[in-house]
């Protein structure tokens, strides 16, 4: 089976250097949908060499890594990269006449970001993700979290959004054709709360918030800009490179799709984008009404973290103190806890039965004071936004969905 790859921009290109290694499947087909640079040897330039990553041949090899990509041959748009034959096409962006039945691919993976309503008709004016499945193409998978642009539309029978891992079951090969891989925050964020609701229930989850410290991304500006018509957010225009910048993460949204306990639990999920290449941290707080014969406590909270890793290969649970840059590149780890820093405190919550509309009482009855036994717990989570975490699952996902086509 061949595979396609819709975008050579940061997820794209991994994407592409992910599956060159593991050799999965026999050959690429990569859909740019525009000329770049001087032809096809400025193609491989750029996907040869990474400013975060390094280069390619290092990644494959080590320090011993000679030439990897070959065979180069401008008028068929075709090279061998790894070994594996890739080839380019550069005509179509809209989705649905980009190549796919021509080049006998049928599966795709769609990098670019832009296609992320699966309610979106093919023929819309400006492309959809659907129309991959136009062009030829028999199942779609997206990098980014589903957002349906129109409201009270649900979503469609034949959509699903999974982390592989946990939810990766939901994805049933007679039935779905878009599948979304959720974000790398969401990714991360669900190997934070999954082990914890396996362990207490989501009912003795009170409540819970989330501040991810993101990377910098493509969508942000180099150098200040002004904003376009109409722009909201005027943050969004300035420069990544000198300031630390509040933003907004869908997080909360998706990680009720992939684990629904969570959406009986009052969840608010916030950002803020600092000036690294790669490197994320997830400060996770939740409020658990603890039992008086079982308090939770630091111990107890990185136990279950321990034990969970111990059977998971995507959540990794570590004893050092880390930086963001160790992150870089770690492989396939969702979530890394950094448990030298998980906290708890417990306290008696006081709660006045008077401000419980369940509850009635007698015309000058005095309500009862409950008090209820809470513990707070910080936790924090490390993630490589782009090749360690993200990317390494998404190809897990490719394969997964590649299987069930057989």
């Amino acid at each position: 089976m061949k595979l396609g790859i819709n975008g050579l921009g940061r997820i794209g290109k991994l994407s592409l250097w992910h599956h060159v290694s593991r050799k999965f499947f026999p050959e690429i087909v990569v859909n740019l949908g525009r000329n770049v640079g001087n032809g096809l040897q400025d193609i491989a330039a750029s996907i040869e060499k990474d400013s975060t990553y390094g280069r390619l041949p290092v990644y494959l090899n080590g320090h011993r890594g000679g030439r990897v990509i070959e065979n180069l041959r401008e008028e068929e748009g075709t090279m061998t990269v790894n070994g594996v034959p890739v080839t380019i096409l550069r005509e179509a962006r809209n989705p649905k006449d980009i190549k796919w039945q021509e080049n006998d691919v049928r599966l795709v993976v769609d990098t670019t970001g832009v296609f992320k309503d699966p309610t979106t008709d093919a023929e819309a004016a400006g492309g959809a993700i659907r129309g991959h499945l136009q062009a030829g193409a028999e199942k779609v998978l997206l990098s980014a979290p589903f957002k349906i642009k129109s409201k009270g539309i649900d979503m469609p029978e034949d959509a699903v959004t999974t982390v592989m891992g946990i939810n990766n079951d939901d994805y049933v090969s007679t039935r779905h054709n878009v599948i979304s891989a959720a974000s790398c925050t969401t990714t991360c964020l669900s190997y934070m709360i999954k082990p914890l609701i396996d362990q207490f229930g989501a009912d003795r989850l009170l409540s819970a918030s989330m501040v991810t410290v993101h990377a910098a991304t493509g969508s942000q500006q180099v150098l200040d800009r002004l904003p376009g018509a109409g722009a909201s957010d005027l943050r969004k225009n300035r420069s990544t490179l000198n300031n630390i910048i509040l933003t907004t993460t869908g997080a909360a949204k998706a990680l009720g799709l992939v684990i629904p306990e969570m959406k009986s639990i009052g969840f608010i999920a916030e950002s803020v984008r600092v000036p690294t290449s790669t490197g994320s941290l997830i400060v996770l707080v939740l409020n658990l009404q603890d039992d008086l014969d079982n308090a939770v406590g630091r111990s107890m909270i990185n136990a279950i973290y321990k034990d969970y890793a111990a059977g998971s290969p995507y959540l990794k649970y570590s004893e050092e103190q880390n930086v963001s840059s160790d992150i870089i590149g770690y492989p396939a780890a969702a979530a890394v806890i950094e448990s030298t820093e998980t906290h708890t405190r417990t306290a008696s919550i006081k709660v006045n039965l008077k401000n419980i509309k369940s509850c009635n009482f007698e015309p000058g009855q005095a309500p009862p004071i409950l008090e209820v036994p809470v513990t707070q717990a910080v936790i924090y989570g490390w993630y490589d936004n782009e090749l360690g975490s993200y990317t390494n699952m998404l190809g897990d996902l490719t394969v997964f969905v590649a299987e069930s086509m057989v």
